[in-house]
C-alpha cells in the first residue's frame, strides 16, 4: 500500500505530465499478461510516451489540477494512462495493439484540455504522424522542383538523342 507522500508525488508528477502533454490517452488494460503490457510499454517508450497504471481517485486528482473536468470512476475497467509526447502516437500505438490483442482496450481521451471519446480516439489514431505529415510536405514542396529540373534536363537530353538518330542515319 502506498503512504500519503508517495501518492501525492505521483499525482504531482502525473499533474506536470498531463500539463505538458498534447494529449493522453486512457486504456483499459484488464487481463493483459506481464509480457504484452512490457512489449507496449517499450513501443510507447520509444515513441516518446509513457503509459502508467493508475488508481482513479489518483487521477481524478491529477486531472482535476490541471482543470480537466473528467470522473475517472465512469471509465470502465482497470485504467491505466498514456502520456504522449505529440498528438497522436501513443493512441495510434495503443489501438494498433488493441486491433491484436483484445485484452487493451482505449477508454477514452484528452487532446489539450478536451475530453475524446473512443469514437474520437480512434479517429485521432488513424491520423499520420508529425514524421509523416513532415514526409508529405516534403515530397509535396520538392515535386515542383523536381519537376522544372527534369524539364531542364529534357532539353539537352533531346537534343543529344536528335544528334544520335542524325549521327546513325548518316552511317546507315
Amino acid at each position: 500500500m502506498l503512504s500519503r507522500q508517495q501518492k501525492e508525488e505521483i499525482v504531482a508528477k502525473l499533474t506536470d505530465e498531463i500539463k505538458e502533454a498534447p494529449a493522453c490517452v486512457f486504456a483499459d488494460f484488464k487481463g493483459l499478461s506481464a509480457n504484452d503490457m512490457v512489449e507496449l510499454k517499450k513501443k510507447l517508450r520509444e515513441s516518446g510516451s509513457t503509459f502508467q497504471v493508475i488508481k482513479k481517485k489518483l487521477l481524478a486528482i491529477a486531472l482535476k489540477n490541471n482543470d480537466i473536468e473528467i470522473d475517472p470512476k465512469q471509465l470502465e475497467g482497470q485504467i491505466a494512462v498514456s502520456v504522449s509526447s505529440d498528438e497522436v502516437s501513443s493512441a495510434k500505438i495503443i489501438h494498433e495493439t488493441a486491433k491484436e490483442n483484445e485484452n487493451i482496450s482505449i477508454v477514452a481521451g484528452i487532446l489539450g484540455e478536451k475530453l475524446m471519446t473512443l469514437e474520437e480516439v480512434q479517429a485521432l489514431a488513424k491520423l499520420p504522424s508529425t514524421d509523416e505529415l513532415r514526409a508529405r510536405l516534403v515530397g509535396q514542396l520538392q515535386a515542383p522542383i523536381s519537376g522544372f529540373v527534369n524539364l531542364l534536363a529534357g532539353v539537352p537530353r533531346s537534343f543529344v538523342q536528335v544528334l544520335a538518330a542524325v549521327k546513325d542515319e548518316k552511317e546507315a
